[in-house]
């Protein structure tokens, strides 16, 4: 095998990546999973897939070597297979965000206008420091469970208006999710502050801080 044949296999590895990566739920899939490992039905279902084309994603990440995956009596679990998998898929949104004039526009159709006020991490950290705010986390239980800030309150988006009761008035309350480009802090702090809640939204989420060395907590609410 001549040089240029063997440059040819080595980029062909590399573009053997850049292929998985170029299908949007499969990306879905990734962010999904940088929150901690699921199974195939919790993915299916997150991600409003069908089992079957679930699986069939799941399987082509794993033999990209994106994700690994592990059997639990009749249940299939699945995580990425590291910290640069997480890293290489924030790193594309990072590029994408500074290059590509329509993915703003696209980030602002799905999260809506910019009228929730925001917090960024390192701020974040100085107040739970001090004990001045409530860290309220609003993803589902299963991705609460693999992984959340330490001392956060649990309560799902979908059950936050009828618990929105357990919340102290007295504190301001910090609402995050999957991250920069996840929603449901957004909704939440909408729904905070129209029933006069003192809310903002945290800029990252667990993605993020995981990528950062943010110390972070598994373990059901």
């Amino acid at each position: 095998m001549g040089d240029r044949a063997r440059k040819d296999a080595l980029f062909a590895e590399f573009a053997a990546v850049g292929k998985v990566l170029g299908n949007a739920t499969r990306l879905e899939l990734l962010d999904l999973l940088g929150q901690g490992p699921r199974s195939v039905e919790s993915l299916a279902d997150a991600a409003d897939l069908g089992m079957s084309t679930c699986s069939a994603h799941l399987q082509t990440l794993r033999e990209a070597g994106l994700v690994e995956s592990r059997r639990d009596g009749k249940r299939v679990y699945y995580s990425l297979t590291g910290t640069d998998v997480a890293g290489l898929w924030d790193h594309l949104r990072r590029v994408a965000q500074a290059h590509r004039p329509h993915t703003e526009l696209a980030r602002r159709a799905y999260l809506g206008p910019e009228d929730t006020a925001a917090i960024d991490t390192d701020e974040l950290l100085r107040r739970l420091a001090r004990g001045d705010v409530v860290i309220l986390d609003v993803r589902p239980a299963t991705e609460f469970a693999a992984g959340h800030l330490p001392g956060a309150v649990h309560i799902p988006l979908e059950e936050l208006a009828e618990r929105i009761g357990e919340l102290p008035r007295d504190h301001e309350v910090v609402a995050y999710c999957r991250g920069q480009y996840c929603v449901l802090a957004h909704d939440a702090v909408r729904l905070l502050t129209a029933e006069g809640l003192d809310a903002r939204r945290a800029t990252d989420g667990v993605l993020e801080w995981r990528l950062a060395g943010v110390p972070i907590e598994a373990g059901a609410a």
